[in-house]
């Protein structure tokens, strides 16, 4: 029913040709942008020097704009023109930047991209037309896939999102959500940055940024001074000291006896709950008493409730709907593979 693509939430600008450096557009992102080119995602990461995404970044923001024009240009030939558009913030910044989002993605788009890094082509100009955009909470995305997608969950139940930048929670019920629930604070990336200061002790890390650590992060290995590093160890105390100090203390007022009345159900979600090691965190403190349901594909969940919201505005028309997760870490396009899709 799906048609998902996500790459690397990371930019840099660059003016070197690129020929024959990639398989596919989705791994050969090289995009113009006010007069000048940048490169996107798996491109960035292996061409670029310091590739670089500020966490949680307004839609006025060069690389958001830029993740946003890399997202499109993905579905372009995949959509029913024109289309309908849902994407979405932390709730932290979602009443800050939602007017600015609706006014950069609804217009008509001209995208400037380098074919020249996946084929012989050279540099090419696509059309598409944003009609209609909606921008809710990134939480509020995640509870729509749950709900309406293929968990097809009901009832009254936590979601607790973990991603790079931010976690956030919810107590979702078939009425709609509870506000006082609602938490939003650091993601995934503080643990991230507890490991580089550990190893900022011991080794030179040249001037790699969090988000190049990242990939280090997940892999659980990086080479210093060409000295192969396990890092699972220090993976494992950096996510049980970021769980102990952020986490659960926020969670206290939201997993309590008055909302464990409504609910028992915890669903995680969100690209670091990869990381086993911070599922058993949440095990340990809350599986005795409550159901913990850890999602398949947990990083594109946000972007398929968005794809469903952009479906349920546009009455079904499945080959105009598209879901944009510009995350911190990954950005995630949504669009379906057929015209009515089953169940909708």
């Amino acid at each position: 029913m799906y048609e998902i693509q996500l790459f690397s939430s990371l930019v840099e600008n660059n003016n070197t040709i690129l020929s024959q450096t990639s398989r596919d557009l989705l791994h050969g992102l090289r995009i113009q942008h006010d007069d000048k080119w940048y490169i996107c995602g798996d491109l960035a990461l292996n061409e670029g020097q310091s590739p670089h995404k500020l966490i949680n970044s307004s839609p006025e923001d060069t690389d958001y704009q830029l993740l946003a024009k890399a997202a499109m240009l993905l579905i372009q030939d995949k959509v029913e023109q024109p289309i309908t558009i849902t994407t979405g913030f932390p709730y932290s910044t979602y009443y800050i930047y939602r007017e600015k989002a609706i006014e950069f993605f609804q217009r008509t788009h001209l995208l400037d991209y380098d074919a020249s890094t996946f084929n012989a082509g050279n540099k090419k100009k696509v059309v598409l037309e944003v009609q209609k955009v909606d921008v809710i909470p990134e939480i509020v995305g995640c509870t729509i896939a749950l709900r309406k997608g293929e968990e097809k969950a009901s009832g009254s139940f936590f979601v607790l999102s973990c991603g790079f930048g931010t976690f956030e929670s919810i107590l979702s019920t078939d009425s709609g959500i509870i506000e006082q629930a609602m938490v939003s604070t650091h993601g995934i990336r503080y643990a991230v940055n507890l490991m580089i200061n550990e190893l900022r002790s011991k080794y030179y890390l040249e001037l790699r940024n969090t988000h190049q650590f990242d990939v280090a992060f997940q892999k659980g290995y990086v080479f210093l001074n060409r000295k192969n590093i396990d890092l699972r160890e220090l993976r494992r105390n950096a996510i049980q000291t970021y769980y102990n100090e952020v986490i659960s203390p926020n969670l206290r007022s939201v997993i309590n006896d008055a909302n464990l009345m409504k609910t028992n159900r915890i669903y995680l979600c969100g690209g670091a709950m990869y990381y086993q090691d911070l599922i058993d965190c949440f095990n340990n403190e809350f599986g005795s008493f409550t159901q913990i349901s850890v999602l398949d594909n947990p990083d594109t969940l946000a972007s398929r409730g968005y794809a469903l919201n952009s479906l349920r505005m546009i009455n079904g028309k499945g080959q105009s709907a598209v879901g944009i997760d510009i995350g911190n870490a990954t950005t995630v396009v949504t669009s379906f593979s057929s015209e009515n899709p089953a169940g909708f």
